[in-house]
């Protein structure tokens, strides 16, 4: 199976390959041309590695394979790789080569396969990029390192991974993003299969398990054992819709339909859960702003706020199923007015430095662990806003690039 990377039908060409042959697509060059150094893309991507030359240091003072810092180091390279700039996907290779050896393994202290973390998957996604681009078959072997994980990772019983191994009987929807994307890639760079029926087992489980029927948005987390106390005792759902968890879900699936098979047996299904998602984040778009609130279905109560991570995720989710055919092109009105109104509310630019920045990012929410976290409203209000945090820049860089990628935005 060819290694290269597909997004919405056309074949990035590994760069390797391009300066052997000393030419470029007519359409790359076009891209690449279209998305120069005044796109927000770009001056996001320049912005970042301004602030952080080091990619592995960029929320660490040691490195430390992180989900958060992969998933934008894999943007800003997934950036370089569909515009041919090598200066990006070289980003991408420095913090890809701060973990593994000389045979490509990981080797890193802060990578251990035995705490079954689904957050520990996603930074493979950038050694598979690597993969693509270089033809480098060292970039390979983490990534067999992760697949054994996930084949002894804890399951419910109906076939969900646990989100970790200190969360048992668990399903976050924070887990989609950090594992099925990775598993599709996964499949098409190692020619395994069975990784894309697995990709969509994970999928829909959740969905059957977390679905609200009322408003079609997914609750964070279920408990098969009804033990945790965020858990309701009957259902085993936690008790609200955050805004950046129903938002890993939809990137999750996003990522995963563009990396599977058109033929796969699953296929529709998943179409069917990403279209009913859409509609009901299309339903709750704050109608001043077009943006989306922390707790997605109640804004404009005390204390909620309009957040930028979710926001760009449900842009790009949008974008990318409208531009991919299987979302209804009426929601292209639904990611524009998103669009827009991140370039209105959440985009700062430094006058001095002409850095970019992107404020209002919830740092961090879960469930359960120590400090409890408990689910409810009055918990993801208060947790702690920031600006430029990695899980908000990623989703900008992803969502600009998608918004330039056709007609009718």
């Amino acid at each position: 199976m060819s290694r290269h990377l597909r997004f919405n039908g056309a074949v990035i060409v590994p760069l390797l390959l391009a300066a052997l042959t000393g030419c470029a697509s007519d359409a790359k060059q076009s891209r690449a041309t279209r998305l120069g150094p005044d796109h927000w893309a770009v001056r996001m991507a320049d912005s970042t590695i301004a602030r952080y030359p080091n990619p592995a240091l960029m929320e660490d003072a040691e490195p430390h394979w992180r989900y958060s810092t992969s998933f934008t180091v894999h943007a800003i390279g997934r950036l370089g790789a569909e515009t041919g700039n090598a200066k990006f996907v070289d980003y991408a290779k420095r913090y890809a080569d701060a973990f593994i050896d000389e045979s490509g393994r990981i080797d890193h202290e802060s990578y251990d396969a035995k705490k079954y973390r689904l957050d520990d998957v996603l930074p493979g996604r950038v050694l598979l990029l690597l993969h693509d681009q270089t033809g480098d078959a060292r970039y390979l072997v983490g990534p067999r390192q992760l697949a054994e994980q996930l084949k002894a990772q804890p399951r419910t019983r109906d076939g969900g991974y646990w989100h970790k191994q200190i969360y048992p009987s668990q399903l976050w929807l924070d887990g989609i993003f950090m594992d099925c994307p990775f598993m599709t890639e996964y499949a098409g760079n190692a020619n395994e299969p069975a990784w894309y029926d697995e990709a969509a087992r994970q999928i829909l489980t959740i969905a059957k398990h977390t679905r609200d029927p009322k408003t079609g948005l997914h609750y964070h987390g279920y408990d098969e054992s009804r033990k945790e106390k965020w858990a309701d005792p009957k259902t085993g759902l936690s008790r609200n819709f955050w805004g950046r968890a129903v938002g890993w879900y939809a990137i999750g699936i996003a990522e995963t339909l563009r990396a599977m098979p058109e033929d796969h047996p699953r296929r529709p299904e998943m179409i069917a859960v990403a279209r009913s998602l859409a509609d009901a984040v299309a339903r709750v778009q704050d109608p001043q702003t077009g943006l989306w609130w922390q707790v997605l279905d109640q804004g404009g109560r005390e204390g909620n706020y309009l957040e930028s991570s979710a926001s760009c995720m449900f842009v790009y989710a949008i974008a990318a199923g409208v531009h991919d055919g299987y979302l209804d092109a009426r929601l292209a009105a639904v990611a524009r007015r998103g669009y827009d109104g991140i370039l209105a509310r959440f985009i700062e630019v430094d006058p001095a430095t002409k850095r970019v920045s992107l404020k209002d990012t919830c740092q961090v929410a879960g469930l359960g662990g120590r400090p409890y976290r408990d689910g409810s409203y009055e918990y993801y209000i208060r947790e702690r806003r920031i600006s430029n945090d990695p899980k908000g820049v990623a989703p900008f860089i992803l969502a600009a690039m998608e918004m330039d990628r056709g007609t009718g935005f």
